[in-house]
Order: C-alpha cells, then structure tokens, then sequence
C-alpha cells in the first residue's frame, strides 16, 4: 500500500510512499501528513475471520491487511512488545461498568498509559528499518504527558537512534514528569518546555520541516523523524483495539456480530479517535464515535458548530492534562478523508495563518455523520470518579470526561466501550481529591492514602520513580530547543 499527503503534493517530495519511508519522514508537502492511500476492510466477514484470533494475531491480520513493506518477522518481534504487558494473553482487559457501558483499560503497559499500545511495536518497526537502512534518526517527539514517557521506554539504547522529548513545564503529573527526567538512557534527551503543549508541538513541527534544521542535521549524518501521532505509525496500532474491543463484546456475548456499537473517547490530539474512526470506515459496525474533551473543549465547538477557533481562547490547565490541547493534529486527517487534499490544504493554511476555521453546511453534516461531542470541567469529572469508586471501580480524570459523553449519546439501545487511556496513579492527586482527601501535596503521598484507603495498588515501576536520580533537569524557552538539540547530538 502506498501513502499519501493531505495537502496536496508540491512538486519536490514524492505524491506516494512505502509505510517505512512514511514512519521515517512523516513531514509531508505544505507541512501536511501522510494517510493511507486506501482502507482495508474490517467489515462481517473479516470479524467472523477473527472472532478467536488473540490480540497479537488480530493485530497480525490487521497489519497485513494495510500491505505495509515489514517484513513477517519484524511485525511479529514487534508485536511480542505487548508479551511484557500485565496480561500477555490480555493486554487491554474490558470490564463491564454499565449495563450497556464497559471499560476497556489500554495503559497496562510499561509507562501506564495507552501511548504504549502504538509505541512499543512502533518503535521497534521504526528502529529495525533505521538498522537495515544503515541511517540514523534523530526521532522527536512532543508530549502532554504520556507519549514521551512511552517514546523514551521504546527507543532507549536502540541502535540509530537518538530522542528529542519535549514536554510543558508544569503542564504534566508528577509521575508524567519523573517518567521522563529520570531516564538513564544515553541516547535520550528531555527537555521542559516554558509554555504549553501547544507551544511544543509547534516547535515539533517547525523543526520537522526546517531545511536548516535538517541541514544541521545532514552535517551529523542524522536524518529526522518524530513519534507523535502526526506519524501513521502510530494511528496504524492505534485502529487494532477497536476491533478488538468490538469482538471482545461479541466473545463475552454482549452484542452479536453485527450490531453497532458506541465509541467513546477522551480526545486531545485526535490520534484515538481517528483509530476509531478507520475501523468505522473500514466496516466496524460503529453507530457514532463519542469525543469527549474537557474545558479546553474546541474539538466540541468543531463537531457541534463547524468552528475550530484557536484564536479567541487561552489553553487552560485541567486535572486532565493529557487533553488540554487546542492543535488536534490528526483532526487534519479527517478533513483529508472527507473534503479531499484541496479544501484541507485551505482550511489548515487559514489556521495556521488567522488560528481558525470554519467548515461549511454540508461540511458540518458529514462531520457529525460519524462523531458526537460533549466535555466535562473538573469537578464533573472529579464527581463521575466519586461515584464510580463507590461502586468499587476507579478510573483516571481523562477517562472520567467520558462518562457524560456516554450519557450525552444517542438514546439507543446500543453498548459503548469507554477508552480508559491511563493508570489512576499516574493522576493520584485528583483521584485522591475525589475519594475525599484534598489535603495531599505530592503524587506519592497521594498514592500512599489512596492505596491505604483503597483495594488499589501502585506497581513498583511507578513506586521506584520517586527514589530514582533526576537525570535531565533542563528547561528552556522555546526559542532555545534547537540550539539543545543539538548540543545534545
């Protein structure tokens, strides 16, 4: 399968692309990104294929089924990644909240959160190419909180490879931050950011596209690549628990083969949700794909009016930090697959220029064929954590903004599998507040009532971060990343 931009092309970069070379250089023509030239089908047939394949060998089929240039071997040693996971056999174990609700846990993993399900066979897939190609790579990537931990757990003392990560100062849990200044690894750097994350991601794509960037780091005999979800690599695992999530209903005999189902997920960057939505397109019986936000609610004002305006509204910091993101880069994507590389190049160009858009009629109406939205503040969601626990089951303040979607939805006599995308000890605080201690200061004084006042408790890897050295203690403006970069190569 060949890959292409959803810009347009500009004549200089080639209009198609292997998967490899789209994961290695995942910039595309006007700053734009790579999509997959066509979907596979996940329709009745490829389900009842499936309906006893376990998670890796659905994930197999899956990848197979997009024809990308990895060979056999290299998927399998990268899927073996998820054999280190709480429960190989069961890696994203889905757990009934509601009568027609469940709970599917994607952060049982090494850092604890869903970045894990793409990362960690990612990053070998990424590495092994780098390796047969004889190329380095300096791979970077911009975090809210969890996908630079999961970045850096991936690709520590990989060959070829070298990590930028670059995270908001302040704008991360405790256990987020000391995942990522504690890493030992030589062959990574953490840098804390003054700002947000918007500002990190803006400064991920600018370097991303800088020819002097690129020519500074031509002089080292480094080419560039990133591991945000601007890279398909990521989205490409990222559509696989979906389907599984849906034959796990099937198994459990929940719904039968064929019925649709909701899907609700707690969106920041998109990346997820897209999944979701490649497997709706694909053939996945989906009624519609719930994106729940929090206050920092522009993907709502999209998908609700046709207006994604950046430009009137300040980032505001939330217990779920994850999501306060107001750049949604993989919102891009979606635009592509439903008003083509013209109107997308239009739409992305008055963006970043005007930090705005506005989708016309029809355009809204397409939008909202396949998503509904709606968010949470804090103290909804801390209330949504509140009752769940009396009912004996806990869950993290991004997975709570998904509670009201899923109340918000439809009324239809339709089940919906909620994405639960982190561990409560990487968010302790607020999971503390909720159960009725606001008194505690730190994330391991939280997570020390928690487990006393609780049946919950912390794994060692999250335990072990509070005694370990901080190793990358630097934080800079924005302006002054490139030059660290490159310092650090």
């Amino acid at each position: 399968m060949q890959f292409i931009e959803t810009r347009g092309n500009d004549g200089v970069k080639p209009s198609k692309v292997t998967f490899s070379e789209a994961i290695l250089n995942p910039s595309a023509s006007f700053g734009g990104i790579y999509v997959p030239e066509f979907l596979p089908t996940f329709d009745t047939q490829f389900l009842k294929e499936n309906i006893d394949s376990s998670y890796k060998e659905l994930a197999f089929n899956i990848l197979k089924s997009f024809n990308i240039d990895i060979d056999d071997n290299t998927i399998q040693e990268a899927l073996n990644r998820y054999d280190n996971f709480d429960e190989p056999n069961n890696p994203v174990p889905l757990n009934k909240i509601e009568d027609e609700a469940f709970v599917m846990e994607l952060y049982h993993g090494a850092t604890r959160a869903f970045k894990d399900m793409a990362l960690q066979p990612f990053g070998y897939i990424l590495s092994k190419e780098a390796q047969k190609r004889e190329e380095k790579y300096l791979i970077m990537v911009a975090t809210s909180g969890d996908t630079g931990p999961a970045t850096l757990e991936t690709f520590k003392k990989r060959q070829n490879i070298k990590v930028a990560c670059l995270y908001p100062s302040g704008g991360t849990s405790d256990v987020q931050r000391l995942q990522m200044v504690t890493e030992e690894a030589e062959n990574e750097k953490v840098i804390g950011v003054v700002g947000n994350f918007d500002d990190t991601q803006n400064v991920l794509k600018e370097l991303l596209s800088s020819e002097d960037f690129k020519n500074e780091l031509k002089k080292r005999d480094i080419k560039l690549s990133a591991a945000n979800s601007v890279n398909f690599g990521r989205i490409i695992f990222q559509i696989i628990y979906h389907i599984h999530g849906y034959l796990e209903l099937v198994r459990q005999k929940e719904i039968e083969l064929g019925d649709k189902i909701y899907i609700v997920v707690p969106s920041g960057n998109f990346g997820n949700v897209l999944g979701g939505y490649y497997a709706k397109k694909g053939g996945l019986p989906v009624e519609k794909l719930l994106v729940a936000s929090n206050i920092n609610n522009i993907l709502t004002d999209l998908i609700e009016n046709g207006v994604y305006d950046m430009a009137s509204r300040e980032l505001i910091k939330t217990n779920s930090p994850a999501m306060d993101i107001l750049k949604s880069s993989n919102v891009e994507r979606v635009l592509f697959d439903k008003f083509g590389a013209k109107r997308t190049k239009e739409l992305m160009e008055s963006l970043n220029s005007s930090g705005k858009y506005t989708l016309t009629k029809d355009e809204l109406l397409s939008l909202q064929e396949d998503f509904q939205a709606t968010y949470s503040s804090d103290s909804e969601g801390e209330a949504e954590i509140t009752k769940y626990a009396k009912k004996g089951y806990i869950f993290d303040p991004h997975t709570a903004t998904c509670i009201k979607s899923y109340r918000d939805r439809e009324k239809k006599e339709i089940k919906a599998i909620i994405y639960s995308t982190a561990e409560w000890t990487k968010f302790s605080k607020t999971v503390a507040k909720a159960l009725g201690n606001s008194e505690v200061k730190s994330d391991i004084e939280a997570i020390d009532w928690i487990e006393k006042n609780s049946n919950l408790k912390a794994p060692n890897m999250i335990r072990e971060l509070f005694n370990k050295e901080i190793k990358h203690p630097l934080v800079v403006e924005k302006e002054q990343i490139e030059d660290e970069i490159l310092k650090f190569l």
